[in-house]
């Protein structure tokens, strides 16, 4: 894949299980790699652990690896996770404002919407998760 459509990420591998490979990554916003980070507190730094298919290949664990997934897909995650949450929220908001429903208790509701909606995405995990595909690569 060109590196215009991939998000890639340096992780090592924690554990190997059948075929799938269990990795983690320091994943850091763009304030993280900033120099100056140091004297500002929006640098952001956190470890992620992905469940990755080894499609056959042998992976040790501590072995450092690139784990990629298409940009679409990353694209796609966000918005699951942010811009569909969003429009849910602002829909009912703007519809409960426009019936006349005081303020507070729009956002109110506005807000409770996103129990349903977060609900259903629980409920879909494995057929949603079964949507985002990692690959690996070992780096030499």
């Amino acid at each position: 894949m060109s590196d215009q459509q991939t998000i890639n990420h340096i992780g090592f591998v924690e554990s190997i299980s059948d075929q799938t490979a269990t990795v983690k990554i320091n994943s850091q916003s763009a304030c993280a790699s900033c120099h100056a980070k140091g004297a500002c507190t929006a640098a952001d730094q956190s470890e992620k652990v992905l469940t990755v298919g080894t499609e056959g290949r042998e992976y040790s664990a501590g072995e450092q690896v690139r784990v990629f997934i298409a940009r679409r897909t990353g694209l796609r995650a966000v918005a699951y996770g942010y811009f569909y949450p969003f429009l849910v929220l602002m829909t009912i908001l703007i519809i409960l404002t426009a019936m006349g429903v005081s303020e507070l208790q729009a956002g109110i509701w506005s807000l409770a919407s996103l129990v349903p909606y977060y609900l259903v995405i629980y409920i879909l995990k494995d057929r949603i998760s079964n949507s985002f595909t990692f690959k690996l690569e070992k780096i030499i």
